[in-house]
């Protein structure tokens, strides 16, 4: 089998699966493991596929997600490859993924090893009382948060905080007056998609004061896989650090 995976996320969960030899391409996000993008031929960006290259692997499946890719060229592909799609809301649509793409690279059982560490460890998550509140930016010019029906909304609340922008919009566009309204705890600064720093700090903290701002490692919040193994024991980070400051 000659895999094709659009997906970050899901290129590292295949790699976890044992099939790094059945990978062919990976985008220029796939960035874990390290030595996807040395190793696989890079067919381009998540949203900027190079079709004429995914044509010259001849893929016996590709794999790819209903946000992360676009529709124009997941049909185009369709038309000549096998194509399955993730669609991705909630902690267990994860966990639902995992165990088909194992089923659909017959790797079942190394798939539902990894479905049980991810359960066992968030069954052994103790999140702190009483719950903070949480902004998560997502981009800087305009100001975008992560809001309800998505899977960073999910892991937010997974990991004991709730959401201040509870909105029906997915990934709504907000002010810093919005921002200073909501009056949240703590202020998120997420390391993807936008590459949030230090230097930002300043120009939220002005905003809300009395909030804490942190930086965060998207990966733990917004990758759905096998990362997901890792999320608990980086969100017990987080406590440590916000305990401290």
């Amino acid at each position: 089998m000659r895999i094709i995976s659009l997906v970050p996320s899901i290129t590292e969960l295949l790699f976890d699966l044992g099939l790094e030899k059945e990978l062919v391409g990976v985008t220029r996000f796939c960035i874990f493991p390290a030595r996807a993008r040395k190793e696989k031929v890079i067919i381009g960006g998540t949203k900027n596929l190079k079709l004429d290259r995914i044509r010259e692997l001849k893929p016996d499946l590709i794999i790819g997600d209903q946000e992360e890719n676009t529709k124009e060229q997941m049909e185009i592909l369709a038309q000549e490859f096998p194509v399955w799609l993730s669609s991705i809301r909630s902690f267990n649509d994860a966990l639902e993924m995992i165990q088909k793409v194992g089923l659909l690279t017959n790797r079942e059982s190394l798939a539902q090893k990894i479905i049980d560490r991810i359960q066992a460890n968030f069954d052994r998550l103790k999140p702190p009382t009483p719950s903070l509140s949480v902004a998560y930016l997502i981009w800087q010019d305009p100001l975008m948060v992560a809001a309800s029906n998505t899977f960073i909304h999910e892991m937010i609340l997974r990991a004991g905080f709730s959401n201040v922008f509870d909105y029906q919009k997915r990934y709504p566009e907000i002010s810093g007056n919005e921002l200073q309204a909501a009056r949240p705890d703590i202020i998120f600064l997420s390391s993807e998609p936008y590459p949030f720093a230090e230097k930002h700090f300043a120009y939220f903290q002005k905003i809300v004061p009395d909030a804490n701002v942190t930086l965060v490692d998207g990966t733990y919040f917004s990758w759905y896989g096998s990362r997901m193994v890792g999320a608990v024991g980086y969100f017990n980070k987080i406590y440590q650090n916000l305990s401290s400051s």
